[in-house]
Parts: C-alpha cells; sequence; structure tokens
C-alpha cells in the first residue's frame, strides 16, 4: 500500500490567498525521485549565457567531429527556453548504474578488475554503462513519471522530458542545479558518487527555487588527462571529440582513423579509462535498479565469441541494449580493430591463425567499411604486408 508522505506544497499567505510552496514542492520531488531509484535532484535556472562562448569555440574548432546535430542545433542547446518556449527552470536528475553485481572485494575494487579486462588482448572491453538496459528508455519513463506526479500535486504544467536525446547542455545544468562539478575529462563529478551515473531534465514552466552549484574539487590532480589512450583531453575540460574512443566506437560511422586505431586496445564500445583512473569514482554508488544489472553476454565476452555473430544474433543480444544503435557494421568494424591490436600483442600462433583465419573468412561479401578496416587488421600480424589506408 502506498502511503503519502508528501509535504503540504501551498500554504496561506497574510492575505489569505493560497501559495504554492516551492521548497516544500522540491522536497517532495527528492522523496518521489528517490522512490522511482533516482539518486539526487536539483533545479537549475535557464539562463545559461555565460556557457555560449565556451560552446561557440568548441564547436568552431570542429571537436564535435561528425557529430553534424550539434553545429546544426547551434546555441539552442545552451537556450533552454528556446528548445521548449516557456521554460523557466530546469529539474536535473541523477540515477547511479554502477553494476550490483560488479565484484568489489578484488584487490584495487572494481577498477582493477576493469583495467585487468583491458590487459588481455583477446578479451572485449564494452564499457561499464552498456551492459545491461538502455538508460534512455529506464530514465525517460521515469522522469515521466516524476512529471505525472508533479502535475498530480500542482495540477497540469508544462514540461518536457531529456535523457541525452536532444539539444541539451546536460553537465552545465546539473553543476548549476548541485548534482556535482565538470571534472577536467569533462563529466560531472560528485563527492558523494564520483560519475558513474547517468544524467536526465524535466523543462518545467514553474519557478521553483534553484539549487546551490557544487564547488570543483578535482584540485590539481591531471590523472583523467594523463591517462586517456588518445589523449582526446585537450585541455581542462576541453575533449576533442574526434579522437576520443567513445566517440570513434560509438558516434562515429566512417573508418576509424589509422593512426589511432592501435591506441583503441580492445575497446570495442566506448571507453572507461578516465573514469577508472578518477579518485572520486572509490565513492560511486551501486545501482538501485535491477534494468543495469550486467547481462551474462558481457559477463566476460572474447572477441572471437563477438566477431562469430551474425547480424541476426547481434539484434538478439542487443535487444533493449544502447549497443543495438550502432547497428552490425560499426559492431563489426570496432571489433576488426580489436583483433587487429590482439594480433601485434599475443604470442601463442595457434591463437594467432584463429584470429587471421576469422578475419580472412568476414571479407566475403564485406561492405567497403569493414573490408578496410579487416584489411588493417591482418596486416598487423608481424611481418604482414601494409594495409592500404582509408584515405588511398
Amino acid at each position: 500500500m502506498h502511503v503519502d508522505r508528501s509535504e503540504p506544497f501551498s500554504k496561506v499567505d497574510d492575505s489569505g490567498v493560497s501559495r504554492v510552496d516551492g521548497a516544500a514542492l522540491v522536497r517532495n520531488l527528492r522523496a518521489w525521485a528517490n522512490e522511482l531509484g533516482f539518486s539526487q535532484i536539483g533545479v537549475a535556472d535557464v539562463d545559461l549565457a555565460s556557457a555560449e562562448p565556451g560552446l561557440t569555440s568548441w564547436l568552431s574548432r570542429g571537436f564535435h567531429g561528425s557529430m553534424h546535430y550539434m553545429a546544426s542545433h547551434g546555441l539552442k542547446r545552451a537556450r533552454p527556453a528556446e528548445l521548449v518556449p516557456g521554460t523557466v527552470r530546469v529539474i536535473t536528475a541523477r540515477m547511479d548504474y554502477l553494476p550490483q553485481a560488479l565484484p568489489d572485494h578484488h584487490e584495487g575494487g572494481w577498477q582493477q578488475i576493469e583495467w585487468q579486462r583491458l590487459e588481455q588482448p583477446m578479451d572485449a572491453a564494452v564499457s561499464l554503462y552498456a551492459r545491461g538496459r538502455d538508460y534512455h528508455k529506464v530514465l525517460r519513463a521515469r522522469l515521466q513519471k516524476l512529471a505525472d506526479r508533479l502535475a498530480e500535486s500542482v495540477g497540469p504544467f508544462g514540461h518536457r522530458v531529456f535523457t541525452d536525446s536532444a539539444p541539451v547542455l546536460e553537465v552545465e545544468l546539473a553543476s548549476r542545479s548541485g548534482l556535482g562539478w565538470r571534472g577536467k575529462h569533462t563529466l560531472l563529478l560528485s563527492r558523494e558518487a564520483g560519475s558513474m551515473f547517468f544524467l536526465g531534465e524535466i523543462y518545467v514552466d514553474l519557478a521553483l527555487p534553484v539549487s546551490e552549484p557544487e564547488r570543483t574539487h578535482c584540485g590539481t590532480c591531471t590523472a583523467c588527462i594523463d591517462v586517456c589512450p588518445t589523449q582526446a583531453i585537450v585541455g581542462e575540460r576541453l575533449l576533442d571529440a574526434r579522437r576520443c574512443i567513445s566517440y570513434l566506437t560509438i558516434e562515429h560511422d566512417g573508418p576509424i582513423p589509422p593512426e589511432l586505431r592501435p591506441l583503441l586496445g580492445n575497446r570495442i564500445y566506448g571507453c572507461d579509462d578516465c573514469q577508472l583512473v578518477c579518485p572520486w569514482n572509490k565513492f560511486a554508488r551501486r545501482a538501485t535498479l535491477p534494468d543495469f544489472d550486467t547481462r551474462e553476454v558481457w559477463h566476460a565476452p572474447t572477441l572471437l565469441q563477438l566477431w562469430a555473430w551474425d547480424e541476426a544474433t547481434f539484434l538478439r543480444h542487443t535487444e533493449g541494449s544502447p549497443i543495438r544503435r550502432i547497428g552490425i557494421e560499426r559492431w563489426r568494424r570496432n571489433l576488426a580493430v580489436a583483433l587487429g591490436n590482439a594480433l601485434r600483442a599475443i604470442d601463442d600462433p595457434a591463437i594467432a591463425a584463429t584470429v587471421v583465419a576469422a578475419l580472412q573468412q568476414a571479407l566475403d561479401g564485406a561492405s567497403p567499411l569493414l573490408a578496410e578496416h579487416v584489411h588493417w587488421a591482418l596486416a598487423q600480424r608481424p611481418g604482414a604486408p601494409a594495409a592500404a589506408s582509408a584515405a588511398s
């Protein structure tokens, strides 16, 4: 049986007029959000003018790569009231995603287990956030439930929910609303939860009281900048997405630049290095929802196991997963690069021969994009002739 422990959201002033108690309403929001699996709620103003120069500079330098939608949206990303007319506040939400079953009793904790996976060239490294259900689906549905609960209390109001799905400056809004601060790797950091969480927003036309922002706590630490395999973090809080492994393996749909391929190692979907090394992630919290539990197929996958998938198998194993969005061609492109990197690293001739045979077999009927990456991978064998570059 549900017991409503909400505070009264209205109060009568000295003139006898009933007015909304914004502070009580925000407290209620936080309680409702907690029931829905969110870990933290904040409220931000919509004046993001001070963020516009940085956004303009980032776009003008081409750091968004082939994510052309970011340029086409322009400054709308920094102007919530243009994206959703009437918006006066943004409710921000944090939801932790570190899988419950991820071992933490291991020496060095869960981070050390992930580092060890990266050192095994035939293992497949998939970003932690992608091992469960697609967060877009989970957060969007629960944000809508939160908005519905709010409407039950205050009556109909203008709103729209977002989860990494529209031109929204998520980290900027989250930092302004007190959920954390922007780390030097550009991700949001929290003193109580590190960075292993998702963000979502509800744009509203209610003038709720805004939250106090959090000051930065990175100090002189540059661990995330130093560890980045491709040196994509080109300055504090400045990312060149064109070099970022997450961008290259997920967002980018063309050839991966040959000079960056060796740096991908066995990372086939995303990259967690800057988060694994961050000292604040010793406070990372486990997910409270089973949606983010690691699916069986992602517990300990090998490159050859995943390479053997046909499209039907790929679609079956990625149903409801964020991985499905990249499609089978990009998926196999990424695997081909990882297998090429493995050929350079492994010493066992039998394993190398198995890898070569699997790659060669895939050439029959391969698309031009995949074929080019397979030829590159085969050329990584010691003594193999160099492959033609994607540009030739």
